[in-house]
This record gives structure tokens, sequence and C-alpha cells, in this order.
């Protein structure tokens, strides 16, 4: 390819990406047009979607470090339960705080359609799928951090839906909130979708190389053992 073709090429392909910027830019501000970042239930969905992966991050490896938790309690497995338990607790306020965000806020009449309603139906159904299929995988313990617990699978769970996607309940809840967000027609619900999205990102980061180096450690003393 000649100078010429390669400049005309590499202005094309600065176009494309400058066009869709400027189209997420004004998807973006769309958005923001119809939120009130400083409505209440807002400002305490956004602070519960950050604190919950924080607090069950935090909590676990503390508990990792010093079985505090498992001490007081008895058992590994009571200590787990316990902290599943909360985790729920505060995912359904979560939910709680997400769904008055929306109602408090306007609905976006281009998203207020039938087929949209259908669409989001879908994404809650995909989602469910999901989440249900990783809590039948990896039972509660598995689900609630038990490998922080000290309680332990003999290996890393590949079966569905873990073999068509890392992380499957994770981006299952995030599925589940746009799906609801949709079907409410909420540029609120889509924003904090984001929010969601963002921190479970961040979560996985954060999560998947201790995980992964619990599971390592254990390899090593199974071959030592042998």
């Amino acid at each position: 390819m000649d100078t010429f073709s390669l400049q005309v090429c590499g202005r094309e392909d600065l176009c494309s990406r400058t066009g869709l910027a400027r189209a997420d830019l004004c998807v973006m501000t769309r958005l923001l047009g119809y939120v009130d970042p400083s409505e209440p239930c807002f400002v305490a969905a956004v602070l519960a979607i950050v604190f919950n992966p924080l607090f069950w991050n935090v909590v676990a490896r503390w508990e990792q470090r010093t079985r505090k938790l498992s001490r007081a309690l008895g058992s590994p497995h009571v200590a787990c339960y316990a902290l599943g338990g909360v985790i729920l607790a505060l995912n359904a306020l979560r939910s709680h705080w997400f769904t008055q965000a929306m109602r408090n806020q306007p609905r976006m009449d281009s998203l207020d359609t039938p087929t949209a309603y259908q669409a989001g139906l879908v994404l809650l159904g995909a989602g469910s799928v999901l989440v249900l299929s990783s809590f039948s995988a990896l039972g509660f313990t598995g689900t609630f951090l038990g490998d922080y617990f000290g309680i332990l699978k003999e290996a890393r769970v590949t079966t569905f839906p873990f073999n068509i996607l890392d992380n499957p309940m994770y981006w299952g809840s995030t599925a589940n909130y746009l799906g609801w967000a949709v079907m409410h027609a909420s540029p609120a619900g889509l924003l904090l979708t984001g929010v969601v999205a963002i921190v479970y990102t961040a979560a996985t980061l954060y999560e998947e190389p201790f995980t992964a180096e619990i599971y390592r450690q254990k390899a090593s003393q199974s071959r030592k053992s042998h």
C-alpha cells in the first residue's frame, strides 16, 4: 500500500473513532438530561452499588487472613452462611434503591415502547439464567466467597455458565439491572446499570488474582502431600 493510501486509511480510522466517541458522548449527554444525580434515591443507589462489593471483599479478605469470623461463629461454614445472608440483604437493599431511583425520575419516550419492554424482558430472563445457573454450579458457599473461608472445591468450576464467560454471576446481575431499566424506560436506570458494570469490572480485577492464588496454593499443597 502506498503512502497516500496509508494516510487516507489513517484519516478514515481516526474519523470513525471520533464519530463513535461523539455518538457515545451524545448518548451520555441525552441520558444525563433526564437524570438528577442529586436526587436522594439515586445517590443511595450509587452508594449501595459501590459499597456492596467493597464490603464483601474487605470482610472476606479479613477473614482469609485472620479466621476471626469463623472462630467467633464456631465454624467456617456458619461464618460463610452468615456473610452470605448479609450480602443477600445488602443486594436486596441495592435493588430497592435502584427501583426507587427509577420511579423518582423521568421516563424516556423513545424507550417507552412494547418492543423495548420485550427486549428488557429478554435481558432480564438471560440475566436470571446466568445468575441461577451460576448459583447451581457453585452452591451457596461457592457463591458467597467460601474459598476465603477455606471451603474449597476440588477444582475451579468450568461447567455452564462458566464455560461461556467469566464471572457469569456478575454479568447476569448486570443484565438483570439493564433489563429492569429498559422495561421502565428509565435513563436513571441505564446510568445506574453503567455504574454496576464499572464496579463489577473493578471487583473482578481485584478478586480474580486472589482467588487464583488460593487455588494455586491448594494445588501446591496437594502435590506436596503426595
